[in-house]
């Protein structure tokens, strides 16, 4: 259906249409909403319009049109619009503040921004890069251009002739080091990804998808966006975070069959819904039956997401392994990816069912990867790789991009990891987060927070090498600090009954919140000790009473820690 030797993605809505026709292609997950959603013809028609459009406010091939907006069918349209002009795409992250996206539409050289009406005032104020609005290009309002001058440009529109090696995005990434770094990726990079992932799953025309990530990153644009409009399956788009008020309903209405998430969103709903209710029942305390109680327990999560789920894919960060261990004792359809912006995203993944435990899978067709800088003990090095999804460089940056690839052409990817011998490959941490045990052991933070984070009273955490040894910043859960209020409070009442009203000073100095906290930690680091290796041991644990910073990708900023 594809031509392999183009690899654009106007061709992915052109063809889409002519094979799809009036299935519907985006959607609000509201189902009420109909006047947002798209077919793939109406998709095809509209995004024509737009594109002519830029093509009549003078965007010429080539030109960055920034796009940002709240996950909707409205993105979807205005991306293909962007490709279809000729123009390159600046999908901008919704989080980003002001400043930064600012910085963003300087950086690129964008000359037109689309905006959804709710983030519009993100715009910079005073800058000459020309705005438009989402939800009037939904409607087929055309900024001020008459509709005379607009169906002229429509029938004299005729898609550039792009190539598989034109740019088609810019991904703006936080950067390990807070400064943000353009990602450039071609239409080659982005479609024969879509197209190898098939190795791990096929969409067909049934399949319903529930959007809930952002559609800025490369993991929800290239596996939740691209294949489905490749395959003719339907995106419904949830507008808001997905908490469980805003999740469940439409779980229920779409009763998916793919979904994508980060660990973060499963995490929570086993870890905080699921195990309690396990750990309740007495016989969940012998190991000989939990795998039954786990199956039994994800018959009722299946339900949960609505009962049709075939694909759940997650990726975007490490799996906890406690998480990993309940999905696959309960057959949950779910399936482990591995990838970067670089790439496209995807450079390993699973089908569904047959994810070999704490692995991330193998490389998808086309992807070739290597372990470089191994050591003989445990097989262990840098994770590189090499295939048409590698990006060819970050933007107006070519001494970053210089370090990024390996003498013979090879993509650094950071990661430290193995590849077995049925290619699978393992990834154990983050080159620079690494710490150095005593003797030259590698000790993976990542690994250590993943025990941490699987305690009933943490909610995140985050490890480093620190002059006292290997060291946890520990941000406890609210539930957890009101337990401690909740003891101090009690053990104040009780003083005051013994010893009068006098004795509240010495009951709060006796039963401080920080000694109870500092109790508490100090149980959590000898706990979490036990399950690990002597030289990867915490030697100390410290109270992180504010949530970490976050990227948009939900992982914590750990350049900022721990000089805060």
């Amino acid at each position: 259906m594809y031509n392999v030797d183009r690899f654009t993605i106007p061709e992915v809505i052109e063809k889409s249409a002519a094979h799809y026709g009036d299935l519907t292609a985006l959607a609000p997950s509201d189902l009420r909403n109909t006047e947002e959603s798209l077919s793939y013809r109406q998709l095809e028609e509209r995004s024509r319009g737009i594109a002519a459009l830029l093509v009549l406010l003078g965007v010429k091939q080539g030109d960055r049109v920034a796009l940002l907006s709240e996950n909707r069918p409205g993105w979807g349209l205005c991306y293909f619009a962007i490709s279809r002009a000729g123009a390159v795409a600046v999908p901008i992250m919704t989080a980003f503040t002001d400043e930064q996206i600012a910085s963003i539409l300087e950086h690129s050289g964008s000359v037109v921004m689309i905006a959804s009406k709710k983030l519009a005032s993100k715009a910079p104020a005073g800058s000459s890069v020309r705005l438009l609005i989402v939800d009037d290009l939904e409607r087929g309002i055309y900024a001020d251009v008459s509709p005379e001058a607009h169906a002229k440009a429509v029938a004299d529109f005729a898609t550039p002739a792009v190539a598989g090696d034109d740019l088609a995005s810019i991904l703006y990434t936080s950067g390990t080091m807070g400064n943000s770094k353009g990602v450039m990726l071609t239409h080659r990079n982005l479609v024969s990804n879509a197209i190898a992932a098939r190795k791990f799953i096929v969409l067909r025309r049934t399949d319903r998808l529930l959007s809930v990530l952002p559609l800025a990153h490369a993991y929800e644009f290239t596996i939740g966006f691209l294949i489905p409009m490749m395959q003719g399956s339907a995106v419904y788009y949830l507008d808001k975070p997905p908490s469980a008020t805003a999740l469940l309903p439409a779980l229920a209405a779409i009763r998916p069959t793919i979904m994508l998430a980060v660990p973060l969103i499963i995490e929570k709903v086993v870890r905080s819904s699921v195990k309690p209710a396990l750990e309740k029942m007495s016989l969940y305390k012998y190991k000989a039956v939990r795998p039954a109680l786990d199956w039994l327990a994800g018959r009722k999560l299946k339900k949960v997401f609505g009962g049709h789920l075939r694909f759940f894919g997650i990726g975007g960060a490490p799996l906890a392994a406690d998480v990993e261990s309940f999905l696959h004792n309960a057959r949950f359809p779910y399936s482990i990816g591995y990838g970067l912006t670089e790439t496209a995203p995807l450079i390993a993944g699973n089908v569904a069912g047959k994810v070999r435990l704490h692995t991330t899978g193998v490389p998808p067709h086309g992807v070739e990867l290597r372990i470089a800088d191994q050591r003989l003990d445990t097989g262990e090095g840098e994770i590189q790789a090499r295939g048409p999804n590698v990006f060819p460089g970050y933007y107006k940056d070519a001494e970053r991009t210089a370090e990024s690839f390996t003498e013979d052409g090879w993509f650094r990817t950071g990661d430290l990891g193995t590849i077995d011998r049925d290619g699978r490959v393992t990834v154990r941490g983050r080159l620079k987060t690494m710490i150095l045990g005593p003797s030259g052991e590698n000790i993976y933070p990542e690994e250590i927070e993943a025990l941490l984070n699987a305690s009933p009273y943490v909610l995140e955490s985050l490890v480093y090498g620190g002059e006292k040894g290997v060291t946890a910043l520990v941000h406890l859960k609210p539930e957890a600090l009101e337990q401690i209020t909740s003891r101090i409070k009690d053990g104040i009442e009780q003083a005051e009954i013994a010893a009068g009203h006098l004795a509240q000073e010495a009951a709060v100095s006796l039963h401080s919140a920080e000694h109870h906290i500092a109790h508490l930690l100090e149980s959590i680091r000898k706990e979490t000790n036990t399950r690990l290796a002597g030289f990867s041991r915490l030697s100390h644990i410290e109270h992180q009473k504010e949530p970490f910073e976050k990227t948009p990708k939900q992982s914590i900023k750990r350049f900022l820690y721990p000089k805060k």
